[in-house]
């Protein structure tokens, strides 16, 4: 497994592993017994653990002294210590100087064991051994709050029935560092082992895993709101079995810990607590799916509705494995995104494990292969000795009560209180006042403007969906923006990337929702039908209506109060009645809750001429933050009523800082004021405006938490998923705890002063003439008078002068001018060159401008966001100049490699490989200089690339190998990208596929993205590229496009920071972009860490744009983002004006590297002591901001290693099979003659054939070889990526199994996998290939005897493929190609299938509903040809697997036949001049037909 994990810059330095295993008691005895003279009790009677210590004498008498003092006071006794044996010689650098002394101590019950050196009772039937697990627990708690971490203290476990070895290492020293591990005598009846890659947090040995409980493979997203929401519970903690020693437990998550160690401590409280067994706590804290799943069990429903109730689910892609003794069991999120694999052998051993191949087990032993499902639980009870399954195990927890009565009798639903309060007359409806649109007073003072109610609020009105912008953001920060701005503002979305990853909520919404419990929690320690006496919400966002209705609720239920805290104050009071208002906001809300009140509701509908609103974001995280810090927000609603609030990101926000409902009532009033004012178009009512407004606010919250892997409301609710930018740390602590704010930034004076300005806009303090109406702010659009935007029209006339005319005069102009706007919209503008402690140098020695322009790129823009002239044009500037330009995600057709007459080649030296896979082909991969994994896109980070369907026009819908007219919406990067160790085999993957090109991973800045950059430093990425949040797109939501992402000056500085602190600087290339402008531009980037520079929409500006910000329009009036042929005749760029551009650009940067005394751009990567602060730029505003950790010098840090890239990356592909394959293929690539070839294989020989596809691309082209011409046979398990971008005339034939991504990317070749011939199983019943088999696969055959994992064929676009069974997910955004399923699908099959046929056998006549029927229609097989073809594939299946099935279906095709279901795609076609019929074909619900019984 060593290839899933990582290593740092030295090989020797691990990132953390270990074991967990069951007690070796009779090692134990001879080791302890022999040393200590002390006589150990039977097992389960005494307790060991692996303690870490300083390795300091006098620390570490100490620290144990505590130990046995507080273990004495409990009534325990440490018999004695025992020293671990270790061979530190063979750690690492940074692992040595962090290792502790390890020390086991051996504990009793001082009143079973006695004074002596013998136990004095050993009697098994009177030891009270939970009584002996709470004393420990609690030993262990008090242990390491009093002794602490900063101490290295630090408890890997303390048990009577297992222990944990572990460290900072790697996988292969856990067993040679440890030398009791490899001793005879410890013999255990579990192992479990596991490795870490450390991508969010620095490995460290207390980090390293399993946990004392678990162990952990993926991330807890929603880990900051996890935290304070079990800090609040704190306070409404009882427990029988711990008394009042409950308060010695806290806090009950541990500072300094990792998301897996804040997930043990709560698990270990439940489970030791009594109440709840192991397999329950999971259930309760890492739910399956189970809202608006038809298909279970409604007991089951209603056990997790009751766990609901009192928990939110610790959301993220996640496998556990758990063990306690006597249950080893492990579990998969709702998501199924981690692969979990499983052999049982007929001699009763089981092995699970993330890949199959790990041990090596003779076929004829194994009696089945199995894979864990989507939120589901594999357990093993070792004192039975058998399998529980995990309907069993569910059936048995969801009976323990009578759940279902608990949740009918308790819980209240808005939805019967509104009919309720409905039906007894009570007036719920709101009355509008009868001011127009433009004369409302509260609009101005809540700063709405004509563009944020135009292109926002009316749209979402109108269409129930958030408005699409294009070209990103060039408008200023908000921390820099001259006009008053809302709080909200300047919070940037956090978002997945590498760690974990985003997920999709529109194909994938059955394991998202938004529904939410709010009022006062039960006690978590107990269980009872008063636990589900809460209030249930299906969204955060609530109507008018809806909101009368909850203030109304006691009218309803007696006990439910409601107390209102008005979060305005009278205006004489000033800017310290601000500061004092938001104090006695919190201090009400104490009161409150004291006084027994269960919703507490913030409003500022009091706003007047004489009072003044708190911001409603202030006031909301103030009070949730008081009330956390008091133990209090457990037991209240919290619910805002809002003016402000209008746009998605600002509910966001508030639900991220801890609202539980939000009445936005000014949007909606305005909204409702707009229909009045037939403002709205469609004639809609009243009524279906608001539900429209309700709709668009949910999809674009779903689509926020999906960014960042989040599920469900319930985790994402103060979870904090924000960083503030230009923030100070005065109001971060106080109402913000724990967000990340980086720059400082202004106070709660100066966001007091921008409430008093915007009120003045509203109620004037005096009566001033001004233009009536709302004001156009410029904020989304360039206006004359309005905010700044880096594109002005006088920059982008003066530099599309300078390249058409070679103007030198007009280059100084639009320096000129972008400076000047630069200055005003970003950070880097507040920076200079420290020009006086420099000695200049002469121009003629600075490196020359031919050789800066060869680390120029131009930007990922797809053909098919813009026109085939442009994206031409850009490619053929930029091989002229030795750069790179790049394909965007849309594929490349072959033709544009071939050499023009002048000596031109418009083909793009970087080839981007990105979630939709579009065009993604072995030839593709093989002609490319560079291959660019986009795992984000600046301008919206956590989403895929869209093109609206009217620009997939025949020749894109050719090169992407989709339907032309179908809008492409690509997938999250989530199928084959979801984790670090799956980005590291991505990156290994396409290594293979073209070994001479470099590997980019593109990242988008972020708060961590340093640390992420050095788990992609170690996954072997040969470059990193850092982008901008304000980077261009052809089409996105608002949302993403001005409120995710942070500047690339804040992400590059870290990046670079950061490698080399780790000494990983050297192994790579760090390359920026957003915005890049000038020379001043990217001679900023270069002193911050860049050493490459992205330009994508200057270049466009050159030759023509004029950012009239239609790209998703297909209106673009000068012919660059259009796929129109009328529009395309206006684009009149060249390569010249390419070439001019950056000819400027570089002599510009070469005019600077001269003042600071620079010769080379390698001597200047990193030096940003060169720069400084201009104050003289600084305003009241600004004054506050601090840009220290941008300027820290890297090289200062860790002197002497690397601060530019100096070497390769070893991918270690000399070893590879590949090779052997390519050797006695050679006849074959060189003659044409047919090869056979006869192999072993194994797990770790992964991306198998990728790089003989290579060699066959390169040489035949596309085209490759005639069918067969290699055939290459194997045995065993074969590696990730079996037959990866397999080229046409390879055929890999595999007897055995295979692990995640067979056939990702089939170029053409034929996979072949069957069960070993010695197998005893039943094939169809069993698992061959895991998870994302086929994804992204333009052409070639499949034929799996055996059952696939999750998400099968997802975007496969051409390739053929028969399986025996397909797990959720399957045939999901496939556009092409054909898929026989000979047995059950899981969940959610083809969703967003746009194109190709599927068929499946419909056997238990349930398939109908498993299919997300959005995009797809269902028939059965009825057409000759159809008929004929399904009949073929099915006997091609039998001839190349042998497969029992097939042959049932063969000797009886007519009674199969109408069992099968064809999907077929109904999709919409957009903008084409003639109807065509979509060849969108898929599975569906079947005919009914007579049980045959060849197929039970």
């Amino acid at each position: 497994m060593t290839h899933r994990g990582a290593v740092g810059s030295d090989a020797r330095d691990g990132d953390g592993a270990g074991v967990m295993t069951s007690i070796p008691h009779k090692f134990f005895v001879k080791e302890f017994t022999g040393s200590s003279g002390f006589v150990l009790p039977p097992q389960g009677q005494y307790a060991v653990g692996n303690l870490f210590f300083k390795p300091s004498e006098e620390v570490l008498i100490e620290s144990k002294n505590t130990f046995i003092e507080l273990a004495d006071s409990l009534g325990l006794r440490v018999l004695g210590w025992r020293e671990v044996p270790r061979d530190s010689a063979l750690l690492g650098p940074a692992a040595l100087s962090r290792e502790p002394t390890i020390l086991q101590p051996f504990v009793v019950l001082r009143s079973r064991y006695g004074e002596g050196e013998k136990p004095e009772n050993t009697d098994a039937e009177s030891f009270d051994e939970k009584y002996f697990e709470r004393q420990l627990f609690i030993l262990r708690k008090v242990s390491t709050k009093k002794i602490g971490l900063h101490n290295w203290f630090y408890i890997c476990s303390l048990s009577n029935k297992n222990i944990v070895y572990k460290g900072q290492l790697a996988p292969v020293q856990v067993y040679t560092y440890y030398h009791d591990l490899v001793n005879v005598d410890y013999a255990v009846h579990f192992a479990l082992v596991h490795s870490r890659f450390s991508t969010n947090t620095f490995p460290s040995w207390d980090r390293a895993q399993p946990l004392r409980w678990v162990a952990h493979n993926g991330e807890i997203n929603t880990l900051r709101g996890n935290k304070n929401w079990m800090r609040a519970r704190e306070g409404q903690m009882k427990s029988a079995k711990f008394g009042e020693e409950l308060e010695q437990l806290y806090p009950i998550i541990e500072e300094g810990g990792s998301d897996s160690a804040a997930f043990d401590n709560v698990l270990e409280l439940l489970t030791i607590n009594g109440v709840l067994s192991l397999p329950e706590t999971i259930m309760m804290m890492v739910p399956e799916a189970w809202q608006d799943n038809a298909l279970m069990d409604p007991k089951k429903v209603a056990f997790y509705e009751w766990a609901a109730c009192l928990m939110e689910p610790w959301d993220g892609p996640a496998l556990f494995t758990f063990a306690d003794g006597r249950y080893c069991g492990a579990t998969l999120d709702r998501n199924g995104l981690r692969p979990c694999r499983f052999y049982v052998t007929d001699d009763d051993r089981i092995i699970c494990a993330s890949e199959v191949g790990t041990i090596l087990i003779d076929p004829e032993h194994i009696i089945q292969k199995g894979r864990l499902k989507p939120g589901r639980m594999l357990l093993v009870d070792t004192v039975e000795g058998r399998i529980v399954d995990d309907k069993e195990l569910k059936m048995g927890v969801s009976s323990r009560f009578d759940f279902t009565s608990w949740v009918e009798e308790q819980l209240l639903t808005i939805k019967k209180v509104y009919n309720q309060l409905e039906s007894s007359g009570v007036r719920l409806e709101p009355s509008l006042d009868d001011n127009s649109l433009q004369n409302d007073p509260r609009l101005l003072a809540f700063g709405y403007s004509f563009e944020q109610v135009s292109l926002i609020l009316g749209p979402m009105a109108a269409d129930s969906k958030e408005a699409l912008g294009s070209m990103g953001n060039d408008a200023p920060l908000a921390c820099l923006a001259k006009q008053p701005r809302l709080l909200y503002e300047y919070f940037r979305q956090l978002f997945a990337q590498v760690t974990n990853p985003p997920i999709d909520p529109i194909r994938e919404a059955i394991v998202m929702s938004l529904e939410c419990y709010v009022g006062p929690q039960g006690n978590v320690l107990e269980m009872g039908p008063s636990q589900c006496h809460r209030l249930l919400l299906p969204s955060p966002v609530l109507s008018p209506n809806e909101f009368n209705a909850l203030t109304s609720i006691q009218q309803v239920n007696n006990s439910w109060t409601v107390h209102t805290i008005d979060i305005t104050f009278p205006k004489e009071q000033g800017v310290p009645g601000y500061i004092n208002a938001l104090d006695e906001v919190c201090m009400q809300a104490s009161k409150a809750i004291e006084k027994g009140d269960k919703v507490l509701v913030l409003s500022d509908r009091n706003t007047s001429a004489d009072r003044v609103p708190l911001s409603a974001l202030l006031a909301c995280g103030g009070v949730h933050h008081h009330l956390v810090r008091n133990r209090m927000r457990s037991k209240i609603a919290l619910v805002i009523e809002t003016a402000e609030a209008r746009e998605v990101h600002h509910l966001c926000v508030l639900l991220g800082y801890g609202a539980d409902a939000i009445c936005p009532y000014l949007a909606m009033e305005c909204i409702l004021k707009m229909n009045r004012e037939k403002l709205i178009r469609g004639g809609l009512s009243d009524e279906k405006v608001v539900d429209n407004f309700k709709h668009s606010c949910d999809g674009g919250i779903l689509k926020v938490m999906s960014k960042m892997g989040i599920s469900t409301l319930q985790s994402y609710k103060g979870a904090q998923i924000f960083e503030a930018l230009g923030v100070d740390d005065s109001v971060v602590d106080r109402c913000f705890t724990g967000t990340a704010t980086r720059i400082k930034g202004i106070t709660l004076d100066f966001i007091a002063q921008d409430a008093f300005a915007l009120h003045e806009t509203g109620y004037p303090s005096r009566k001033i003439v001004s233009i009536p109406g709302l004001p156009e702010t410029g904020e989304y659009h360039w206006r004359d008078g309005g905010e700044s935007h880096v594109n002005d029209p006088v920059s982008i006339a003066n530099i599309q002068d300078a390249v058409r005319t070679k103007n030198d005069k007009s280059y100084e102009a639009y320096s000129l001018s972008e400076y000047e706007q630069i200055k005003n919209c970003t950070l880097r503008g507040l920076l200079d060159f420290d020009f006086s402690s420099s000695k200049p140098i002469p121009i003629d020695q600075v490196e020359p401008w031919t050789e800066i322009v060869r680390r120029f790129c131009t930007g990922a823009m797809s053909y098919g966001s813009i026109s085939m002239e442009s994206h031409s044009t850009l490619a053929v500037a930029m091989n002229r100049l030795g750069g790179k330009s790049n394909t965007g995600e849309g594929g490349e057709d072959p033709e544009r490699s071939q050499i023009l007459e002048n000596g031109d080649t418009m083909r793009s030296a970087i080839k981007q490989v990105a979630s939709g896979r579009f065009g993604v082909t072995s030839h593709y991969l093989a002609d490319s200089d560079e291959l660019q994994i986009k795992m984000a896109q600046g301008a919206k980070p956590g989403e895929g690339g869209e093109l609206p369907g009217h620009k997939v026009s025949q020749s894109i819908a050719r090169t992407r190998h989709s339907t032309p007219g179908v809008g492409l919406i690509s997938p999250p990067p989530h199928h084959d990208i979801y984790s670090i160790e799956d980005l590291k085999q991505l990156i290994y993957d396409l290594k293979c596929a073209n070994p001479r090109s470099r590997v980019s991973v593109k990242l988008v800045s972020e708060t961590g993205v340093g640390i992420v950059a050095s788990g992609v430093a170690k996954a072997k990425a040969d470059h990193i590229l850092i982008s901008g949040h304000d980077g261009g797109t052809g089409a996105s939501r608002w949302t993403g496009i001005k409120y995710a992402g942070l500047p690339w000056e804040l992400g590059l500085a870290e990046t670079h920071q950061t490698l080399v602190l780790n000494d990983l600087r050297g192994r790579v290339i760090v390359q920026t972009d957003g915005q890049l402008r000038t020379g001043r531009d990217v001679a900023i980037a270069c002193l911050l860490g860049a050493e490459e520079w992205g330009f994508a929409t200057t270049p466009l500006i050159a030759m023509g744009c004029i950012m009239m910000r239609k790209c998703h329009l297909n209106t673009c009036p000068v012919g660059i983002a259009t796929q129109d042929p009328e529009l395309r005749k206006k684009f009149t760029g060249t390569p010249e004006n390419v070439i001019n551009f950056f000819y400027y650009v570089a002599n510009e940067l070469r005019a600077i590297m001269a003042r600071l005394g620079f010769r080379t751009i390698n001597e200047m990567i990193g030096r940003s002591e060169k720069l400084l602060v201009r104050r003289d730029l600084m305003t009241e505003k600004t004054n506050n901001i601090d840009l220290s950790l941008i300027l820290t010098p890297a090289h200062t840090l860790r002197p002497g290693v690397a601060t530019y890239n100096v070497r390769k990356q070893d991918h270690r592909l000399h070893v590879r099979l590949d090779n052997k394959l390519i050797d006695e293929s050679e006849y074959t690539l060189e003659k044409g003659i047919p090869t056979r070839i006869e192999s072993d294989i194994v797990n770790t020989d992964r991306a198998l054939g990728a790089t003989l596809s290579y060699r066959i691309s390169r040489k035949m082209g596309e085209a490759g070889l005639e069918p067969d011409s290699v055939h290459v046979n194997l045995r065993g398990s074969a590696g990730q990526s079996f037959g990866a971008f397999l080229a046409p005339g390879v055929t890999l034939e595999l007897e055995g199994d295979a692990n995640d991504y067979v056939g990702k990317g089939l170029s053409g070749g034929r996979v072949v996998i069957y069960p070993p011939r010695n197998a005893t199983y039943k094939a169809e019943e069993n698992i061959i290939v895991g998870n994302v088999c086929l994804y992204g696969a333009t052409a070639g055959q499949c034929f799996f005897r055996g059952v696939a994992a999750e998400r099968f064929a997802v975007r496969n676009s051409g390739a053929t493929a028969v399986v025996e069974g397909v797990g959720d997910h399957g045939c999901e955004y496939m556009t092409g190609g054909r898929v026989i399923i000979l047995g059950e699908t899981g969940r959610n099959f083809a969703a967003g299938m746009s194109g190709g046929i599927a068929y499946v056998l419909d056997i238990k006549q349930n398939f109908a509903s498993k299919v997300n029927m959005e995009m797809v229609e269902l028939s059965g097989v009825e057409d000759a040809h159809e008929i004929s073809w399904v009949r073929g594939l099915v006997e091609d299946h039998y001839q190349f697997t042998g497969s029992e099935l097939a042959k049932r279906i063969l000797l009886d095709y007519r009674r199969a036949l109408p069992r099968f279901s064809s999907g077929r795609g109904s999709t919409k076609i957009e903008g084409l001049p003639i109807p065509i019929r979509s060849t969108s074909r898929q599975p569906g619900g079947g005919r009914q037909a007579q049980a045959c019984g060849c197929y039970d």
